[in-house]
């Protein structure tokens, strides 16, 4: 397990000082770390179907390579980059650097993507539209990092590589294994290996204004919703036929925001929609279907049941109920269940006791069962 240290500063201060505000270098951050996953480890996993890889190398100007790969022939002893996604996902030991950093709430955490980089290996000068905390494993790299801009250009380097131009820096320095850079969103920064070298990005949600209206849309047309008409039973004659006046348009507006402001449409939405996967898992679905009368059995063969590496799950609390979202799935459950559902989406691993406290109830057995059949949660 890692702990994570912010210099002197507490997590709350870090949060009202440094998230989402400014670049923060954090020395030492992991003590005496050891890498959970070597380059070779890293070189399987991007020959694998299902897991995001690509190389980047900048030998002679920016060229970008999408995985699976068959072999790293393009991965040249200097300028190249490999870099995978989501191995928090396929790599147990990996997915432990994740965990220090769940005092940021669990639907912001997007995923965990390690970079192997050859001596001058890089992505070039860029940035981000979220936030995201750069470990340094084996090996050094220099960093520069900018204050945030959200007026930087960015330009196409490459079809799959977007970087800004020159910007001024406020850290500049060469990391070492242990230290961490807090990036927010809209500060440049660019990161050249002085030798060979892994880092560990851990990078954050922030959907934008058109993912969430059009993943709306997408749930009302899915679920048949949104089907009340415009009206208008006070409409008087006028002068122009042809004008859309600022009545109509306030109503219009109106019956938009009507859908949005429906608890029994919105919440029901959001918590799906932000617990949707963007890359694929490690799921061990279970062979055989678990029914909910076999549940009891189950749990009482094993001490502890683990979810699954990578795993979205969140819930929203309601006065009579609490939903509970996995992996762009939603389950109502009474409120009583609440601690224990919170348990589930807050802990890596739950106590099947405290599991089979919640048995008596049939809607839990069956959402319960249904977990575990689907490999969200696994026993071992």
């Amino acid at each position: 397990m890692y702990s994570l240290t912010i210099n002197e500063l507490s997590k709350a201060q870090f949060l009202a000082q440094y998230w989402q505000k400014q670049p923060l270098l954090i020395k030492g951050g992991f003590k005496n770390f050891v890498d959970p996953i070597d380059a070779e480890e890293l070189a399987g996993l991007a020959m694998e179907e299902g897991i995001e890889s690509r190389i980047v190398t900048n030998s002679d100007g920016w060229q970008c390579t999408n995985g699976p790969f068959e072999d790293f022939s393009t991965l040249g002893e200097e300028h190249s980059t490999l870099l995978v996604q989501a191995v928090d996902h396929w790599h147990p030991d990996a997915a432990e650097l994740v965990e220090p950093f769940r005092f940021i709430p669990n639907w912001r955490i997007d995923d965990l993507m390690v970079s192997y980089s050859t001596p001058g290996g890089g992505v070039g000068p860029h940035v981000d539209q979220y936030d995201v905390f750069i470990i340094q494993g084996s090996g050094k790299r220099h960093w520069r990092v900018g204050q945030v801009d959200k007026s930087v250009q960015q330009f196409s380097a490459n079809k799959g590589l977007l970087q800004v131009g020159p910007f001024t820096a406020v850290i500049d320095v060469e990391l070492e294994p242990g230290d961490i850079l807090y990036i927010p969103p809209n500060a440049p920064h660019e990161g050249y290996a002085v030798e060979p070298s892994l880092n560990y990005s851990i990078g954050f949600r922030a959907p934008n204004q058109t993912d969430l209206l059009s993943a709306f849309a997408d749930h009302l047309i899915d679920h048949d919703l949104g089907q009340a008409r415009y009206s208008d039973e006070e409409l008087t004659e006028r002068p122009s036929r042809g004008e859309l006046t600022a009545d109509e348009i306030a109503r219009l507006r109106k019956l938009m925001i009507a859908a949005i402001e429906d608890d029994s449409i919105f919440l029901r939405f959001i918590s799906e929609s932000l617990s949707e996967p963007k890359h694929d898992k490690d799921l061990l679905p279970l062979d055989d279907p678990l029914e909910e009368n076999q549940l009891m059995d189950f749990l009482s063969d094993y001490p502890l049941l683990h979810k699954a590496g990578g795993l979205r799950s969140l819930y929203v609390e309601q006065d009579d109920a609490v939903i509970l979202a996995v992996e762009g799935h939603s389950f109502c459950l009474p409120i009583n269940h609440l601690e224990t559902v919170k348990l589930l989406c807050d802990e890596q691993s739950i106590a099947t006791h405290v599991l089979a406290m919640n048995t008596d109830c049939l809607l839990f057995r069956q959402t319960l069962a249904t977990l575990i059949k689907e490999g969200y949660w696994f026993a071992d």
